[in-house]
């Protein structure tokens, strides 16, 4: 740009030498007819190239430094000048209208969605995609995710309803039939501590202490005495297990009459346990000690770096870009099958955006012009548009030439008559 600004000022330069030039070459030549022609040019072109650089140089300062009157007209009408140009701008080139219309005719989403399927199809984008989501992982604050979390984990467990866990649960046993198989497996054991051969000891032994702790009186006194000197703690022993063995072997057929009453008795109070305020006053108690004396901290701390490691690891794999480049893929497609509704939400925010701040165009245009003092506003305006100003010059001092040329042949074709 500046080598053709110095090109065209040069031939502007150029051009009215040669007029000078010309004209003053021509002076002693008073008698040539063809001389008084080309003098008349050179005379007109000199005075067309010398107005027409005093109207371009008046335009950004005084010609010669001398404040002619209605020179230097840019400075001295600059602020008419930007109001007129920011007005322009915003109510004709860069009007709210022409620019919404222009926004409805960029098919917005058809863009975004090409240009997005192209970037992802480079090895070099993916790579870029799994390390930044490599990461954002890596670098996540886990120290400060541990209290939040053991924050949200003290309120679930605070809030669950004690009830509504112990009817899922005992609807749950009596499903799996857990009331038959913890019977079964009381009554197995049962049968084999009874079958052990230091069984009779123990249970006589202890049956013993029960006889000499109960206190009675009279017949019943009498009776519980004889029973203890009759029988020894191993006799009485193996009367008992005898006994117990008979009511085990009993309670295992499933058609016992004694086990399918037992089964209801145990199966109601599995079904009515949700009602039970004992049961869900002690469950709660318990839940609000432990909750006391619970931390946490390090159980969630461990349980995060284990997540953070693991989802690493999964991301280090060379299957997880193939199958995040598919889900962005069909994410995409997604997108374009809904392209229309989606580019009209966009075009409708940006027309938004526009209506709001349209303003702001011309407040930033005049901001930026008014940083500009007169010597740098008016270099920029010769910069852009000084090319055809120069070429005004030139145009002034050839079009001259020719026209006096003309003239002064129509003076001496005049003359002659």
């Amino acid at each position: 740009m500046e080598k053709k600004e110095k090109s065209s000022k040069k031939i502007a330069r150029y051009s009215l030498f040669i007029m000078i030039v010309g004209f003053l070459a021509t002076l002693p030549f008073q008698d040539s007819v063809w001389a008084e022609l080309i003098r008349g040019g050179f005379e007109a072109g000199l005075v067309g190239g010398l107005a027409d650089w005093f109207a371009v140089t008046a335009l950004f300062r005084h010609p010669l430094g001398i404040p002619i009157p209605h020179t230097a007209l840019l400075p001295a009408n600059r602020k008419r000048m930007t109001n007129a140009l920011v007005t322009m701008l915003k109510t004709n080139w860069l009007s709210k209208e022409s620019i919404q219309e222009k926004i409805k005719q960029i098919p917005f989403t058809e863009k975004l969605i090409h240009i997005t399927k192209r970037e992802l199809a480079k090895e070099a984008v993916q790579k870029a995609i799994v390390e930044l989501i490599k990461k954002m992982i890596t670098n996540l604050p886990i120290e400060k995710a541990v209290p939040l979390l053991k924050k949200h984990l003290l309120s679930v467990i605070s809030d669950i309803e004690i009830k509504h866990i112990l009817h899922t649960a005992s609807q749950q046993l009596l499903k799996e039939k857990f009331d038959e198989k913890a019977l079964n497996y009381v009554l197995n054991k049962a049968d084999t501590w009874l079958r052990n051969k230091d069984t009779p000891h123990q249970l006589g032994s202890v049956s013993m202490n029960v006889l000499r702790k109960v206190e009675a009186d009279g017949i019943l006194q009498f009776a519980l005495k004889s029973i203890q000197n009759l029988l020894t703690a191993d006799k009485l022993g193996d009367i008992l297990r005898n006994i117990l063995l008979n009511v085990v072997t009993n309670l295992k057929p499933e058609n016992d009459a004694n086990r399918k009453a037992l089964l209801l008795y145990i199966r109601n109070e599995l079904l009515n346990i949700e009602d039970n305020a004992e049961i869900i006053e002690g469950i709660a108690k318990w839940r609000n000690k432990l909750l006391d004396t619970w931390n946490p901290d390090q159980m969630i701390h461990s349980s995060l770096q284990g997540l953070q490691q693991s989802a690493v690891s999964m991301i280090e794999q060379d299957s997880f870009r193939d199958n995040l480049l598919s889900i962005l893929t069909q994410f995409l497609n997604k997108l374009a099958e809904n392209g229309p509704a989606l580019d009209g939400w966009i075009k409708n925010q940006i027309g938004i955006l526009v209506d709001n701040n349209h303003e702001q165009i011309g407040l930033l245009v005049q901001e930026n012009l008014d940083k500009l003092d007169n010597e740098t506003l008016i270099y920029m305006m010769e910069n852009s548009i000084g090319k055809d100003l120069q070429w005004i010059r030139v145009n002034g001092a050839v079009c001259g030439f020719f026209i006096g040329i003309v003239l002064t042949g129509f003076q001496a074709l005049i003359s002659l008559f």
